[in-house]
C-alpha cells in the first residue's frame, strides 16, 4: 500500500515538474522570437505572456524580471554554439599543426553558426538571429553574462588568427578581428543597410548561407590587407603628456 502511493506521488511530482518545464520553454521560446522581432527594449511582458499563453505571475516564477527572461533566452543556447564553434576549430587544428588558414578560421565559425541555424532544437535561424542583433545592439543585460559565456571561444579563435598573422601586432590583429566579427554579427542579425538608399537591392539578408558565401571573401580580404601604416597608428595612440 505504502509503495503504491509512494509511486502515486513520484508520479504527480513527475506530472508536475514536467508542465513547470513546458511552461519555461513556452515563455523561452515567445521570448526569443519576439526579441528578434522588436528588440529587448520593444518587447513587453504583456506581449511575451500573450505569446506564450501564460499570466505574468508564471513569468515571475520562473525568471523574475525581463532581464533575467533575456540573461535565460541566450544562456540554454550560447553553450551548443560555442562548443560547437570550438570543436570543428579542434578538429581542424589537429588536421592542421602547423596552423590554419584564415579563410578555415572564419570557416570553422561560420559553419558553426549555420549548423546551429538549420537545427530548430537548438535555437534555429531565430536564435542565431537574436544573438547577432544583440551583438549590434548591446543591452546591459548581457554585458556581464555574455564574456562569462565566450572567453574561451574568443581565447581559441584569437590564437588561431595568431598563428595565421604572424605579421600583425596584437592591437593591429585585435581591430581586425573586431572588425571581421562586427561583420558576422551583424550580416547574421539580418541587417540590410542598401535598403535604406536601394528600393529592391539584390541583396538578401534572410538566406544565411548566401550570406555566409558573400561574406567570407571579403573578411578574408579585410584580415590578409597589408598592415595599417605608422601615421595611422599613431593617431589611436594618446599624445605625449596627456
Amino acid at each position: 500500500m505504502n509503495s503504491v502511493m509512494t509511486q502515486q506521488t513520484n508520479t504527480r511530482h513527475s506530472v508536475e515538474e514536467g508542465r513547470q518545464t513546458d511552461t519555461a520553454t513556452r515563455i523561452l521560446d515567445a521570448a526569443e522570437t519576439l526579441f528578434v522581432e522588436h528588440g529587448f527594449e520593444a518587447t513587453s511582458m504583456r506581449a511575451i505572456t500573450q505569446s506564450a499563453e501564460v499570466n505574468l505571475a508564471a513569468v515571475n516564477y520562473h525568471f523574475g524580471t525581463k532581464e533575467a527572461l533575456f540573461q535565460a533566452v541566450f544562456a540554454r543556447r550560447l553553450t551548443p554554439l560555442n562548443e560547437l564553434a570550438i570543436q570543428k576549430l579542434d578538429r581542424l587544428e589537429k588536421a592542421s599543426p602547423r596552423g590554419l588558414q584564415v579563410d578555415t578560421i572564419i570557416s570553422a565559425f561560420m559553419d558553426a553558426a549555420l549548423e546551429i541555424a538549420q537545427d530548430p532544437r537548438r535555437g534555429g535561424v531565430i536564435f542565431v538571429r537574436l544573438l547577432s542583433r544583440a551583438f549590434v545592439e548591446p543591452h546591459p543585460a548581457l554585458r556581464e553574462t555574455l564574456p562569462k559565456h565566450y572567453a574561451d571561444l574568443v581565447a581559441r579563435y584569437s590564437r588561431a588568427f595568431e598563428m595565421a598573422l604572424p605579421d600583425l601586432t596584437e592591437t593591429e590583429l585585435q581591430w581586425r578581428i573586431n572588425f571581421a566579427f562586427g561583420a558576422i554579427f551583424n550580416a547574421f542579425a539580418g541587417n540590410n543597410i542598401l535598403r535604406l538608399f536601394i528600393q529592391d537591392p539584390v541583396v538578401n539578408a534572410r538566406e544565411p548561407r548566401r550570406i555566409a558565401a558573400f561574406l567570407l571573401p571579403f573578411l578574408v580580404a579585410g584580415l590578409h590587407a597589408p598592415a595599417t601604416d605608422q601615421e595611422a597608428r599613431n593617431l589611436s595612440m594618446p599624445a605625449a603628456g596627456a
